[in-house]
């Protein structure tokens, strides 16, 4: 099996505009993926993603931002610090209108430039796969139920 990338691709019934909020914004990325995030959403922005009650917290960098189509970040860096000459995971969300809705297309790249052993490589690569098949539908169905209440 290659493990260079993920691919999730979902269509959701809201305007690219309102998905563009739902994956660039930390109150709304809080509601479908982490339990908490906060970071600017401009290029160049940093912060934290937090998992649990602080279990895991992930250093990120929002990489770029052409709402309403575009938003991508990095994340995953070996020291747990954001370092733009560490090796990191980075994960792009590409937002196609259509229909009175928008398909999302979600890719996270970089496992095998992160310096691991195969082992580690196929593990979390598994890990963010499974992870991505859970968090996809849920950003999907909470983008679904704002536009709806809109």
């Amino acid at each position: 099996m290659e493990y260079g990338s993920i691919e999730r691709e979902i269509h959701v019934d809201a305007t690219p505009e309102v998905v563009f909020d739902v994956v660039s914004r930390p109150e709304h990325i809080r509601e479908w993926w982490t339990d908490d995030a906060s970071f600017e959403p401009v290029a160049g922005g940093g912060g934290e993603l937090v998992f649990g009650d602080r279990e895991i917290v992930q250093a990120m960098t929002v990489v770029t931002v052409e709402p309403p189509r575009l938003f991508a970040f990095r994340w995953c860096y070996p020291d747990g610090t954001a370092d733009e000459l560490a090796d990191s995971l980075l994960v792009t969300i590409e937002l196609v209108p259509e229909g009175g809705g928008t398909t999302v297309k979600l890719t996270e790249t970089g496992f095998r430039e992160m310096g691991w052993e195969e082992a580690k490589v196929a593990a979390e690569h598994k890990d963010h796969s499974a992870g991505w098949s859970v968090f996809v539908p849920r950003l999907g169905e909470y983008a679904g139920r704002l536009a709806a209440a809109s």
